[in-house]
């Protein structure tokens, strides 16, 4: 099961990008984003008592978790919601984002003391040429300023959660560390609301299956074998797997939305798994 967790990590990853829309079109994003992670946070905290995991820890611990949540949760989701709900096509957002595994194995090397091969730098470049082919490149002149912006500031923040997950050891149990990261993303969006964001949600049938769908799949499911993957593995090698949201979201959306997949896509599809293939692929 466990050899399985990098496949379903890209599909349910990849999941999220066709249920975004549906989200910021029934709700203000950062509101949304604040009640998402109220309900994992209380979530995890019922999980690690039924399982009796030790929930009191000390504040350096603490901090670490809600450092890495903010940047994960917080900044990173925030970005993309705000950029999508201004207007940013999500296959842009995408676009931008997918950029991480590039700035994860230029910082990786000097950071963390990973030791990049030519042969990963080799699948990075096929993961991105190929998540490009899926994505077009036609990205236009009228995109808003303000959300472009703001996809890069995810993708920052995304790259620097990853390094820094990665380079802390604070041995809590993984439910109890996604539950204080889910509380950092919590009280983050909070805040942007409290202070920046007039709250809005309706509870639409369309809202409620989409935020299920990204608490239970997204948050439950995907963000704990990320972690996992980031603890048992190399930071350089797990973030490859990201080239492979673009083109599996593209193939979702061929599925459940009826949207149009090109052969130039299945084609950019093939080029992306080749170079994650290449990329996390053991030594004989």
């Amino acid at each position: 099961m466990i050899r399985l967790f990098p496949l379903i990590f890209i599909i349910l990853w990849s999941s999220a990008f066709i249920t975004t829309k549906p989200i910021v079109d029934n709700s203000s994003p950062f509101t949304a984003l604040c009640f998402r992670f109220f309900l994992v946070s209380f979530g995890f905290f019922l999980f690690a008592i039924y399982k009796k995991y030790k929930i009191i820890t000390s504040k350096k611990k603490l901090l670490n978790s809600i450092i890495s949540g903010i940047l994960f949760h917080g900044i990173y989701l925030g970005g993309v919601f705000f950029s999508v709900s201004k207007g940013l096509p999500t296959g842009i957002a995408a676009l931008i984002v997918t950029l991480q595994p590039i700035l994860t194995n230029a910082l990786a090397g000097p950071l963390l003391n990973e030791n990049i091969t030519w042969r990963q730098w080799a699948g990075v470049f096929l993961g991105f040429l190929g998540a490009i082919l899926v994505l077009g490149f036609e990205i236009g002149s009228n995109l808003p300023t303000g959300a472009v912006i703001a996809a890069f500031i995810s993708l920052i923040s995304v790259t620097a959660a990853t390094l820094w997950q990665k380079k802390i050891t604070n041995n809590l149990s993984l439910p109890v560390s996604n539950m204080y990261q889910a509380v950092g993303g919590f009280l983050f969006h909070g805040l942007i609301v409290l202070f920046f964001e007039k709250p809005f949600i309706d509870f639409t049938t369309t809202f409620i299956i989409a935020m299920s769908h990204q608490i239970i799949l997204v948050s439950f499911g995907a963000f704990s074998i990320l972690m996992y993957l980031l603890h048992k593995g190399s930071a350089s090698k797990t973030v490859t797997l990201f080239f492979l949201v673009p083109p599996t979201s593209a193939l979702m959306a061929w599925i459940f939305l009826n949207e149009y997949l090109s052969s130039v896509d299945v084609f950019g599809f093939g080029i992306a798994t080749l170079g994650v293939y290449i990329a996390t692929r053991q030594k004989n």
